[in-house]
Parts: C-alpha cells; structure tokens; sequence
C-alpha cells in the first residue's frame, strides 16, 4: 500500500483510543471467507462438518464529520458470494455438487445479501447499522459479522463493545504491526439465553475463546484474522463433547478510485439522503426465526404418538436404554407442542404407559406442558394417586423449575386433594423446588417467601406427627440456612422420627453453616445428656459429629463412648470409626490424632462383637468422575434390623451429588421372637418402612406396616415380592444454549441426560427358620445426548453424541438371628452392563440433500460383586454353609 493510498489509519485522537480512517475518493477491495464447522473436541477440520461463505467485499467512505476524522460513516457491499464445504469432499458427499450460489440462497436473500449496508464508526467502534429493515433476520447479521472486523483501537486496554455478539468486554493489545482484539465471550449480554441442569454433576460445563488479529503495515491495517471455539462437555464423562470453531478472515485485495464523500450535517440526515429505505437496525445479532423444516403439526404430533412413543414406555421396557431415548424425543417434540396438542397424548396414552408419558410432559417445563397437567389431573380424585406422584416427583426433578410451577404445587395444596399421601409429597416436593429457585437466585421471589413462611411455621401449626414430619422432609429439601434452628430444636425431640429427620437434614447443609451451638445438640443427643435415644438416632447424631469438621474434644468423647452403649451400637461405632480411616474421609486426621491416646483407643474398646457395621467403597473411577458407595447397618441386640441406609455419590471437578439414598428402618418387632428391646425402646410400635432420597430430592417415606396388627396379617400374607419405591423417567441433564458467533452465524446447543429407573425393597421375616431378609433393588437405564447444530435457512450442519448404558444393582442382608452373635450376610452386585456411544456429523439442504457421518462401538461391562469388609465375607461363608 503506498503512502498515498493510506487506509485505516490508526492515531490517537483527543477522544480516546481512536481506529480506522478511510480516506475519501477511494474504494477498497477485500475479499472476505467465513466458515464454521462442528465435531468432536479434539477433531480435525478435515474430518468436520460445516461449510464456508466466501465473498468479495468493497469498503468506502460516505461521510466524515468535519469537527471529528475518527466519526465516519462507511458503505460496505458484499458480492461474488460463493458457498462450498469446509473440508474437501468427493463429489457423491459433497452436498453443495452443481448447487450454485442463487440456487441455495434463492433470488430474493442472495439480492439482499448483495445489497449495499452502512456502518457508523465512531472511535473506530460501531456506533450505529444501517440496512433495509426487511431484509431476513439471518442476512442482516451475516452483514454484522463483516462489521465487526472493521471494530479496531489502536491503544492496549479493556473495554465493553458492542457487536453482533452482543455486549462483550473485549481487551485489546498493540504490538509492532498487530493489534490483536481477545473478546471475554462469557462476559457477553445477548437477547437469547438458554438453560441449564442446576446439578453440576450432572451439568455441562463449556470452554470458549475469541481472538482477532489484525495486521499492521505502516501502521495501517491491512488484514483481518479470527477465531473463535466453542467446547461443550458432559462433565461426568468429558469425552461426550461437542466443539464449534468459527473462522473469519478480511483481506485487503486492492485500492481503487471510489466515489466522493456526501455533504450532510450528521449521519441520520446523510443516511437518510442517500436512500430513505435504509435504517439503524441496531448492532448486536437479531433472532432467527426457526423455519422449522419438517416437524410435526400439533394434530399430526399427538396423532403419531401412540404409534412412535407408547411401546417405548410400557412398563416392561423401563430397564431398557430405549426407554430413556424415546423419553429424550418425546420431550423435544413436547416442548414444540401446544396444550391441547398435549392433552390430545395424555388421553390417548395406554393406562399402563400413561404414568412414563407424566413424567416426560412434566419435565419438558413449557407453560403449556404445565398447564395440560394441571387440567389433565385431578388431584380431588384418590385414584389417581399414581399420576399425581409422579406428576410431582417430575416437578421434584425439575432441571430449571420456575415460580409458575411453585406457585402451581402451593394452589394444589389449598384445594381438595383426596390422597393424604398425596397431600404430603405436594408439601415435601415445593421444599426441593424452593432450593432449585433459591440456588439461582429467586429466593425472595413471592411465591418462594411464601412457600418458605409456610414449611417454617408447619411444624409448630399441627400436633399431628405425620404432618410435621412433611414439613420437616420438606424443609429437609429446601435446604434452608433459616431451618437449622428449627432442626436443632427437633434433634432433641422425643419423637424418634423427628430427631432422624432433623439429623439426617443437618448432615446434608454446607459445614460452614453448622455453629457451635448446633454441634453442641448433636453431641448431647448422642451422648443421651438430657434424656435417652433411640439407636438408630444415636447412630444418625454420631454422623453428623463425624461430618461436621469436629474437634478434638468432641472426637474423643466419641471413641471414649464406645464400650459403654447397647452392643450393636458398640459394634456400629467401630466400623464406622474403621471406616472413616480406612476411606480417608475429612474427619479422618483428627480421629488420628485423637487415636494416638491409649485411654480412647486400646483393645478393650476395639475388640467389641456384634454384627452391625458401616462401609464405604468405590463403585466407579474414571478421569472425569468418581461414584462412591456406602452401605450402614445397625440390629437391634436380638438380632431385627433396626435402620439399613445405602448411598451412592457422584463427584466431578469438586462438586458432589447424593445420587441415592435407600434406608429401611424397622423397629418393635422383638415380640415376634420374644426378645428383650434394647433400652430407650420399650414402648415402640411396630413398624418397618423405606425412605428414599434420589437426586438430592428427598421422596415420601413408604410404610411396610405399622402396628402390631398390621405387621402379623403382613406377616402371613408375605410374599416376598419387593414393594416400588421409585418408578419412572427422569430428566438428569438438561442444557439449551445459543451460541451467537462473531461471523453473525448462530450455533444451537442442546444436551439431554434421561434416567429409567425402578428401586424397589422389601422385607421378609421366617419365625420358622429364625431368619430375616432385606433387599433393596435398583434398575435403570440411562442416555445422555449432545446435539450441536448451525443451522441458517439454506444449509444446516451438526453433531450428535451420545452414550447409553443399562445396569441392575441389588443389596440383599440375611440375618441368621437363631444365635448371638447373629449371622449376617450383606451382598452388593451388579449384572454385566451394556455400554455404547456414537458420533454422528451431517451436512443438509433444503432440497434434501444431505451428507451424514456415523461412528460408534459397543462394549459389556463384566458385571461384579462389591467387596465388602473381610468379616462380612467370613460371615456370608458362615450363613451359606449353614444354608445348604
């Protein structure tokens, strides 16, 4: 470029940070390429799919304002548009084969496209952008994506911009020859915004970068370069990823004479002389309306259901990965869906697949999906018991509740509700709902504080014991800092339901928020100071301490404990205390130290018998997340079960998820074998049940019997089938992005997780053989999708990934209780696991045309028993010898 032809020419004006200038009377030629393609994380462009829009761009100078060189309005005008693949292809996959550039676009966009547009630099910034209003939403931002490469300053710093990416914080940096533009696309504010799982566990985690350099010659600008990506992962398994990278690339060709500058006073007035059609759009990205191409009308979607969905979600198939799959489907079409589109399904479903087609209708999470339950359902009918759970251990689940459906659960709870069952979980689910909305922010939302004013003031408004234990699940749920008080108080209660309640709730709040003062209570329940416990709310307090970040004192008084409670409780501390050491859990260094003291650790307190025991082992390890599972059984000293508590975590990059909680608690049952009960329960009624906590959602509590009539007529009438805790879809990961990218291109990004799952427990006892049997089984099948798609109205380009597996996991303890010590034996296994991901990547046009790439593999998973301590080993020996 010659020193008469200077273009771009940076200078530091007394405005700030001053860009380009244009000079007047020339016409500069660029030729400009953009593309985009999509793949997995570490692919390679040759193996992606995407496409490339290359053109010819010439630039001139319309306007200056006299009193300021750094305030110019500019012409661009886009031509010789060309469209091809962005990796070489043969012809027979190259979709865009003899397809020319018109043919694509057709006559009136590739006009618009061509048409000339101004831009108004102000400080070298986009101040305004001026074209036809009429022009599609996708032509205009492609015209903005050209813009945004004539945004330059020449003086390092930081600073906010606006372009078609929104409103970003951009810093800029001034080299010899380069200024090189790093745009913070997470600091970006755009119209369209998206969703995702609140659970991080079970989230989507996203990496993104923005860099243009432009290069310098003289110290003008001759070129253009940029690159942006976009990564998105499922953190629990980071090789299911997608990743967007977007190129742009403006290129100075030559200098010629162009037309003169335009007389005007400001740049409205100029705009408006040169053509009265032209107007200031804005500068950030318009929406595109989706055209849709091929979905379903609303008639033909609730039409084709029976036909496409319903024999996925028979009952029979919910162990199976096809379950989750057409739960997955059938929520995207959902979420297109109308009301009475949706009410049209929930009619014509079978009966028996209809509670599945609940749970996919809730999770969708649209005003009209909400508003077909809410009609569909009557919840003053208490026979529909089953639909109404399930409708709102949906909402329990949901990954991105809102007020609207608070506010629908509190007006279900002050109409008529038939099912007193019904009426509890109603109040325990609005609890989980309430920490979803309070975790991103909505705890003074008006439905949320009233909701949070009723399951405060619940447990003081009744004297009937199962409505206050529905408000203490439910404030268990909320996770509310406000209730550990009310915890605290409840701890201490006489009622041994409370005091599990309230302990197992403290035992899930961040350590931080447990004072002194709450400690304080735990320790003197388990210590019995003011009065005397039930064993399996000793054995609940003892967690806590455990769990608490205890101090030396309060570890010690533990380990001095032990050898002076009830022998099981004995035998239940010390594994636990073994078990901490031995999985190296945070307490683990304190009660180290406070070991080391021989008054607290010697063989007499360690060498107590009994059969209770606790432990923790690993069920999975891998890269990116880590499934760890527990397993506490405590007896009663005549050898019942008295509480059997099963948990398995999930931890990825920090974050951790209670992803289940089984627990079977039973307790006055030693008239059945004319056993002394142990102290403190003298004067229990019978009772044996099962709580569930799935998700970090604690579930209503399931009743096996309660009182001594009760427990005789189930005892002769057992059949040793488990009873159904959990049946049913749910939606695990749910993550909706837009990804508005600098070249005025838009990607959509969607992940999907969908669990099958049915746990199921039961309890026999044999006066006979003096032999009880717990189980608690678990099936599920899950699948996890990622689809990223760039989708403009003549091309569409995208991935898929995705990853399912099935699995069963039993837990089954016999207890042999003809002799003390009792036998007992616990077993964990799970079956052999089908296992199988795919990458599929395509390419389509509107005439049908279409390019698409499959990949896959398929392994079985050995399936395998997990080891318990040794001494559990030696007993199942014992009990199997003894059986045959």
């Amino acid at each position: 470029v010659s020193s008469t032809c200077l273009i771009f020419l940076c200078r530091t004006s007394s405005a700030g940070a001053a860009g380009p200038r244009l000079n007047n009377d020339r016409l500069y030629k660029f030729s400009y390429t953009t593309e985009v393609l999509v793949d997995r994380a570490k692919g390679s462009k040759d193996g992606s799919a995407g496409y490339s829009i290359s053109s010819d761009v010439d630039v001139n100078l319309v306007w200056r304002d006299p009193s300021s060189k750094d305030d110019q309005l500019i012409q661009l005008v886009i031509s010789n548009v060309k469209i091809k693949n962005v990796a070489p292809r043969s012809a027979k996959k190259n979709i865009f084969e003899g397809a020319t550039t018109q043919s694509l676009l057709g006559e009136k966009k590739l006009a618009a496209l061509e048409r000339p547009f101004m831009v108004h630099l102000k400080n070298g910034k986009v101040s305004s952008f001026y074209c036809y209003k009429a022009e599609p939403a996708s032509i205009k931002n492609l015209k903005r994506g050209v813009a945004s490469l004539l945004q330059v300053q020449c003086r390092s710093g930081k600073v906010i911009e606006n372009d078609v990416s929104g409103r970003c914080t951009v810093e800029y940096r001034a080299a010899q020859g380069q200024v090189t533009r790093t745009k913070a696309l997470e600091t970006c504010k755009t119209a369209e915004t998206g969703f995702t799982t609140h659970i991080q566990v079970l989230g989507v985690s996203g990496e993104s970068s923005s860099v243009t350099v432009f290069t310098l010659e003289d110290g003008f600008i001759k070129s253009a370069i940029a690159k942006e990506t976009h990564i998105l992962a499922v953190n629990a398994r980071r090789t299911t990823a997608a990743k967007i990278v977007s190129r742009q690339s403006l290129t100075l060709v030559a200098i010629e004479t162009g037309p003169f500058e335009a007389a005007g006073k400001n740049v409205a007035s100029v705009v408006k002389s040169l053509d009265e059609k032209l107007f200031a759009v804005g500068v950030a990205a318009e929406k595109v309306k989706s055209q849709c191409k091929g979905c379903q009308s609303t008639l033909l979607f609730s039409l084709s259901f029976p036909f496409l969905f319903q024999k996925q979600f028979e009952p029979d198939s919910l162990s199976k990965a096809i379950a989750p799959r057409s739960f997955l489907a059938l929520i995207q079409s959902i979420r297109k869906a109308s009301k009475d589109a949706i009410l049209q399904v929930l009619k014509h479903s079978s009966k028996t697949a209809l509670p599945q087609v609940v749970d996919a209708v809730t999770s969708s999470q649209t005003p009209d999906s909400l508003d077909a339950m809410l009609q569909f359902l009557n919840f003053a009918d208490p026979k529909g018991l089953v639909l109404q759970e399930r409708f709102l251990y949906a909402c329990g689940f949901a990954s991105h509740p809102n007020e609207r459906m608070l506010q629908a659960l509190v007006d279900i709870s002050k109409g008529k509700i038939g099912s007193k069952d019904i009426k509890e979980s109603v109040v325990i689910i609005m609890g989980a709902i309430v920490h979803k909305l309070c975790q991103k922010g909505g705890c003074e939302l008006p439905t949320v504080v009233e909701v949070k004013k009723m399951i405060l003031e619940g447990p003081y408004s009744t004297q009937v014991e199962s409505d206050i234990q529905m408000y203490l699940l439910a404030l268990k749920n909320s996770l509310l800092p406000e209730a550990i008080p009310l915890f605290s108080k409840y701890a201490e209660s006489e009622v041994g339901a409370y005091c599990t309640i309230s302990l197992t709730a403290l035992q899930r709040y961040d350590v931080a928020l447990i004072t002194d003062e709450v400690k304080q209570t735990v320790n003197r329940v388990y210590h019995q100071n003011r009065r005397v416990y039930e064993k399996n709310v000793r054995a609940a307090a003892a967690d806590v301490v455990f769990s608490s970040n205890p101090s030396y004192m309060e570890v010690k008084n533990v380990l001095l404990s032990i050898g002076n409670l009830p022998k099981e409780l004995n035998k239940y501390m010390l594994s636990k205390v073994k078990d901490i050491l031995h999985f190296e859990m945070p307490a683990s260094k304190i009660l180290r130290k406070a070991m080391k003291d021989m008054i607290s650790h010697n063989y007499d307190r360690f060498s107590k018998v009994g059969s209770s025991s606790a432990f923790s082992g690993f069920m999975a390890r891998t890269a990116d997340a880590t499934t760890t599972y527990s397993l506490d059984i405590l007896y009663s000293g005549s050898g019942v079960l008295r509480r059997s508590n099963m948990n398995i975590y999930g931890a990825s990059n920090g974050a951790l998820l209670h992803g289940l909680q089984v627990a079977i608690e039973a307790q006055g049952m030693e008239s059945l074998i004319a056993a002394k009960p142990d102290e403190g329960e003298e004067d229990l009624e019978s009772f044996a049940g099962m709580s569930a906590l799935l998700f970090d959602v604690q579930l209503r509590p399931v009743t096996f019997f309660k009182g001594y009539s009760d427990l005789m007529s189930k005892m002769f009438s057992m059949s040793g089938e488990p009873m159904n805790v959990v049946k049913g879809l749910i939606l695990l990961t749910d993550h909706s992005q837009v990804i508005q990218l600098q070249s005025g291109l838009k990607a959509n990004a969607e992940f999907q997780g969908g669990l099958a799952i049915d746990i199921s427990g039961g309890m026999e006892v044999s006066l006979w053989y003096r032999e009880s049997k717990t189980s608690v089984n678990n099936k599920g099948a899950m699948v996890v999708t990622g689809n990223v798609t760039v989708d403009m109205d003549f091309v569409r380009t995208g991935m898929e990934v995705s990853f399912e597996t099935e699995a069963s996991l039993d837990f089954i303890t016999t207890v042999q209780f003809s002799e003390y010590p009792f036998l007992v034996c616990m077993q964990m296994d799970k079956t052999a696991l089908p296992f199988s991901e795919s990458l599929t990547k395509y390419e389509s046009l509107p005439s049908g045309k279409s390019y698409v790439s499959r990949r896959g593999h398929k392994q079985l998973l050995p399936g395998s028993e997990f080891p318990l301590h040794q001494e559990n080993s030696n007993m199942c020996k014992r009990v199997f010898d003894s059986d045959w």
